[in-house]
């Protein structure tokens, strides 16, 4: 049984250092202003949004330490660098997000027995300035967010975040045109809603990527045929894919070819082929030319 293994290393890591200070100085600042509104004027969405504010906060700070964690070098300890953090920051940031939105939504239904008043033109200013800081960091996030589910979360959140403003607003303008005390909650509760609608796709992606599940966007059956129709190769097994990072795709496979090693130059080809047709960018390739006096014990597909 030989090995041979051929790696692509020509991924360029994500590099939003100066989006992140931006967000993160925007969103600290306007969550200070937003809780002391909040509280001054006795109005629940303003303490909900600066509240859920608080989390894109800490959630910005979580993805900008595991985007900077995930560039560092392999160590002795970890061989794959500290990839692997952004992932879990995705995650991290999921849970939290949901955790907040569902101490909101309890005391969103509390506040429905019990309306508080609340003046609709200081709620409508300050949610109008959570429009614009939000979009503007959302925005500077936008590019990175079909690449890179760490992005996608600081995306996600600010997105979530400008229309939790918006909704806000509305919440002010009902309030002063009507008279009715509970659309503050009532609109508390769809801000809630439509924040774990967005949420709910980046939990369970970033749950399924720290799980080693195959990163959504590749087709394992299709990557299985290209690589059994490779001239030369009778059989494929021990295929794995699997997110190194929020944003790096590995793979490793067993290649029975009863000719011998083909050559570097066929690794080359494999590997290059993979990163432009399933943006895989590291690949670890066993050959073997399927002696039966010595078979594969990985061959089985209920082995890992």
């Amino acid at each position: 049984m030989s090995a041979s293994h051929n790696h692509s290393h020509s991924h360029k890591q994500l590099n939003y250092n100066r989006a992140f200070a931006i967000g993160f100085i925007l969103n600290a600042g306007f969550v200070v202003v937003e809780a002391t509104y909040g509280f001054l004027t006795n109005s629940l969405a303003l303490v909900a949004d600066a509240g859920h504010n608080l989390s894109d906060v800490l959630g910005l700070v979580l993805a900008w330490g595991a985007s900077f964690l995930s560039q560092r070098p392999p160590t002795k300890r970890y061989t794959y660098g500290l990839r692997r953090s952004s992932i879990l920051a995705a995650l991290l940031n999921a849970i939290i997000l949901l955790l907040v939105m569902g101490g909101v939504a309890w005391e969103s239904i509390r506040r429905f027995s019990n309306p508080s008043p609340i003046p609709g033109n200081v709620v409508i200013g300050v949610a109008i300035a959570g429009v614009i800081i939000n979009t503007i960091t959302a925005l500077m996030f936008l590019s990175g967010r079909k690449r890179d589910i760490n992005i996608r979360g600081a995306f996600l959140h600010m997105a979530a975040d400008a229309m939790v403003s918006l909704g806000v607003v509305l919440a002010g303008v009902a309030i002063l045109t009507t008279g009715w005390l509970w659309f503050d909650p009532a609109i508390s509760l769809i801000v809630v809603a439509v924040v774990i609608i967005n949420s709910w796709q980046l939990l369970w992606e970033s749950l399924n990527l720290a799980l080693d599940a195959v990163p959504i966007g590749i087709e394992l059956l299709a990557v299985r045929t290209y690589l059994s129709e490779l001239p030369g190769v009778i059989e494929v097994h021990d295929l794995h894919i699997w997110g190194m990072s929020s944003s790096e795709v590995a793979l490793t496979a067993h290649l029975v070819m009863p000719n011998g090693h083909p050559g570097d130059a066929f690794l080359a080809k494999v590997v290059q082929e993979l990163h432009d047709i399933f943006g895989i960018e590291h690949t670890t390739i066993q050959l073997e030319i399927g002696d039966p006096n010595n078979p594969c014990v990985l061959a089985p597909q209920n082995l890992v």
